[in-house]
């Protein structure tokens, strides 16, 4: 009995000081800023990128609106439209932070603890179920560990493809709307605030109108490309990275187990009297 104790005794100590080790030690690396700081500075871009995205679309509408007549009113409402769906890709960009560092402590501090206590009971008790079952609970905690980290990595395979694209739409939104205030305003003089714009409906501001039209398309289309682009990095792809590792989550743990008490306590019970059949001196 006595040898059968000191053989289970390092399968205790040894959980109990990984738990240890988890919970004061991995824990806190793996939720802090310093260990996320690649990731962190990714999201950090992104955050920029969409907000001045964000800005540039606002900026635009504004101008828009500064053209004589109701002809450009539906183009600024739809560039008004777009800064509202930046905001969707904003706020998948700051749950992906928090999730970053928010997983590390569930793991390390909540999972994996609670792996290594059954796995101590499993070796107390000889219960297969309690082995798979910290098993199970280990590969889930080190799933949704690695599933952020993942997801930035897989769109930033994405975004630097079209980062050229994004940061021309910004350029293009710029001198667009730079031109477009230039030409409204531009004739104002000192006899009031409108006389520029009143002097731009008596010059022919149809011929404006028709020579911007199509830079101002073209920034519209260039809009709703980067706002593709930042919808699939931001908020597509982490779902489909979410959803892959549910499914390899499901396949790994969806293991059947097999228990039967009354079989496992007679198991028990056989492997005591074999051993005190063996040792009958052994106390």
């Amino acid at each position: 009995m006595k040898n059968i104790l000191k053989k289970k005794i390092p399968h205790i100590i040894i959980p109990i000081l990984l738990a240890l080790l988890s919970i004061f030690v991995l824990s806190k690396h793996a939720s802090s800023v310093s260990f996320h700081q690649d990731s962190l500075k990714v999201l950090q871009e992104k955050q920029t990128t969409v907000l001045e995205l964000s800005a540039a679309s606002a900026s635009a509408s504004a101008a828009i609106t500064l053209i004589p007549g109701d002809t450009a009113e539906p183009i600024a409402d739809k560039l008004a439209d777009l800064s509202s769906h930046f905001l969707l890709v904003l706020s998948a960009i700051f749950l992906e932070k928090y999730l970053l560092t928010i997983t590390g402590t569930v793991t390390f501090s909540i999972l994996i603890p609670a792996a290594c206590l059954l796995y101590i009971l499993y070796t107390l008790f000889h219960w297969k179920a309690i082995a798979l079952l910290a098993l199970k609970i280990t590969v889930f905690g080190l799933l949704i560990f690695a599933l952020i980290p993942a997801s930035i990595h897989l769109s930033n395979l994405i975004e630097d493809t079209y980062q050229n694209s994004i940061d021309t739409t910004l350029k293009s939104a710029k001198e667009t709307t730079d031109e477009i205030k230039n030409n409204v305003n531009g004739e104002k003089d000192d006899d009031g605030l409108f006389s520029g714009i009143l002097a731009s409906v008596t010059n022919g501001v149809s011929n404006f109108f028709s020579s911007i039209t199509n830079k101002i398309e073209t920034l519209i289309n260039n809009f709703i490309e980067a706002l593709a682009v930042m919808l699939v990095t931001c908020c597509a792809i982490p779902v489909l990275v979410l959803l892959s590792f549910v499914w390899l989550a499901k396949v790994i743990l969806s293991v059947d187990i097999p228990f039967d008490y009354n079989k496992t306590h007679r198991r028990l019970k056989d492997n005591l009297r074999i051993k005190k059949h063996k040792d009958p001196h052994q106390s």
